[in-house]
């Protein structure tokens, strides 16, 4: 939903997704293009600088107004490469970690790790002072950041809609 109110006449958006993806994510994504009338172009690739050039090459191909990526630790190893593509292709982009971002790339919307780190350095802490791993509650992600780079819009000619901007 974001990447269609930042790329405001997206019809087609590429996903870059490993061979085997988890069948519940690709099932919601699915779901989730469908609902914002949004054609999603699944592009199956391994995480090595051949293929995602060709995976990128692919995109235009199909004609793809934006990409996203799954979030798989492949594809997070290899986000300088995936950033400079996208800038190459001039497409917009959005991650699912905001150090995409810290790479160049456009956009991202996830969990800020940092948060998530301190809570369980927090869980450490009470199970280091006697509470049982049992007694402790289990937590769900409660903090989400979205980080727009404006550099990565200029470079590849895009301009990010006032609204999400405020």
């Amino acid at each position: 939903e974001i990447l269609k109110d930042a790329v405001p006449k997206l019809a087609r958006v590429g996903l870059l997704r490993p061979s085997v993806a988890l069948d519940l994510p690709m099932k919601q994504l699915r779901a989730a293009a469908l609902h914002l009338k949004l054609k999603l172009a699944e592009i199956e690739t391994q995480a090595d600088a051949k293929e995602l050039e060709s995976a990128f090459k692919t995109a235009k191909q199909k004609q793809v107004g934006a990409i996203i990526t799954t979030a798989t630790a492949t594809f997070f190893a290899e986000r300088k490469r995936i950033v400079e593509l996208a800038i190459k292709y001039r497409l917009p982009a959005i991650y699912h970690q905001k150090e995409f971002v810290d790479e160049g790339g456009l956009m991202s919307y996830g969990t800020d790790n940092e948060d998530l780190y301190r809570k369980a350095a927090q869980y450490v802490d009470r199970i280091l002072k006697g509470t049982k791993p049992a007694d402790l509650p289990v937590q769900q992600a409660m903090k989400i950041e979205f980080v727009i780079n404006l550099k990565a819009a200029k470079q590849i000619g895009h301009t990010i809609p006032y609204e999400l901007l405020w």
